[in-house]
């Protein structure tokens, strides 16, 4: 099923943290990429845009903000064109002045948050954990770069100078063979000849993935697996990869794989990253505690910020101290404080992790590593 994601990007996340209005309405709902079933979509979305605008009139926010925003929000329900490609989820922004919406492939829950300030938490989890990835498929007589995105699955990536084969890449017509002298028939001169080819396929790859940040998976067998990650440059080459033959595996098999591979990535990133948060809270450089995390990342020390996607912990922040008041609902005035550390983590650099309760390592819904102790 083909799905249509618009991920933000850095500058659309510090965009949206920056934002400031009295009448700032988020929501988000699960939807459907199947164009004939989207009618539940759209009046969901509906619905929640009447819940918002009542709250938004029992906090006193004047008529005319709140005729703007339900102006946009109706005009958005409307909009034929808009809703003939969707995703798995959809998150909207609102003011009187502007909509901002972000189709998701991720599985948000319905709800939706009035402040003076946007709800970026659902939004963070579409960023947290990437849903694309490049695979590799490497063998003597097989090179390929494929791409495989949120949206669809793998496909084959087109690269001036990457070889087709071995043979491709060092110009004879077989490894077996010398050209200079007799060394490279026997093993050595074998195992040379593959280090210089993993060699000039890393250098094709090297221009192309430059400055990106998305894993590499190598499907290769594993002697010629580990001579090219020997060789290879890319600093975000999966340690693990698919270890068979590309000959032997499908477009879509390999999608298959690189998912599961996905997702264990991401399974060992956030173990690792709970085992350096039980690590560091002995020596002070950690805290599960929503105070002291909120005064932290006002001081800009929060190095990773883990937060629960789900939960919403009404109150307010201090803009000077970061000293955390907590409210008894979350209404038009209060919001919600793990939120708000989040923004002011993202502010600061710090990297900030949406993750679901089970992936934190305490019950609080913040778990902050601090670049120096509280």
């Amino acid at each position: 099923m083909l799905l249509h994601v618009d991920i933000p990007t850095e500058t659309d996340l510090r965009a949206l943290a920056e934002a400031r209005h009295p009448a700032s309405v988020s929501i988000f709902l699960p939807t459907t990429p199947v164009a004939g079933e989207i009618s539940g979509d759209r009046i969901d979305l509906k619905n929640l845009a009447h819940e918002a605008l009542a709250q938004l009139e029992a906090s006193g926010v004047a008529k005319r903000d709140r005729e703007a925003i339900g102006d946009q929000l109706a005009e958005l329900v409307e909009d034929d064109d808009f809703w003939r490609f969707q995703a798995n989820s959809l998150a909207v922004y609102a003011t009187p002045d502007m909509v901002r919406t972000y189709r998701v492939p991720n599985a948000l829950t319905r709800a939706f948050d009035v402040a003076d300030r946007f709800h970026l938490k659902p939004l963070l989890r579409a960023v947290t954990f990437g849903q694309g990835a490049y695979v590799l498929a490497l063998s003597l007589g097989h090179v390929r770069l494929l791409q495989l995105t949120a949206e669809q699955p793998a496909t084959e990536v087109k690269l001036h100078g990457l070889p087709r084969s071995a043979t491709d890449a060092l110009g004879v017509s077989s490894l077996g063979v010398g050209t200079e002298s007799r060394r490279s028939d026997t093993a050595a001169g074998q195992r040379a000849r593959l280090v210089q080819f993993c060699r000039i396929v890393d250098r094709a790859l090297r221009p192309y993935l430059a400055g990106k940040h998305v894993p590499l998976f190598l499907a290769a067998d594993t002697a010629i697996g580990a001579i090219y990650r020997s060789v290879s440059s890319y600093p975000h080459l999966a340690p693990f990869g698919i270890d068979k033959t590309p000959e032997s595996l499908s477009d879509s098999g390999i999608s298959e794989e690189a998912r599961r591979l996905l997702d264990r990535l991401h399974a060992e990133e956030v173990a690792a990253l709970k085992a350096e948060f039980a690590d560091r809270k002995g020596s002070g450089r950690a805290t599960a505690d929503i105070d002291q995390a909120a005064r932290a990342a006002t001081q800009g020390a929060v190095q990773t910020l883990l937060v629960d996607i789900d939960r919403i912990v009404p109150g307010f922040v201090d803009d000077e101290t970061g000293a955390v008041t907590f409210a008894d609902a979350n209404d038009a005035a209060a919001y919600g404080v793990v939120d708000e550390v989040a923004r002011r983590a993202l502010q600061s650099g710090a990297r900030v992790m949406a993750v679901r309760a089970a992936d934190l390592p305490t019950d609080s819904p913040v778990a902050a590593i601090l670049r120096w102790a509280a």
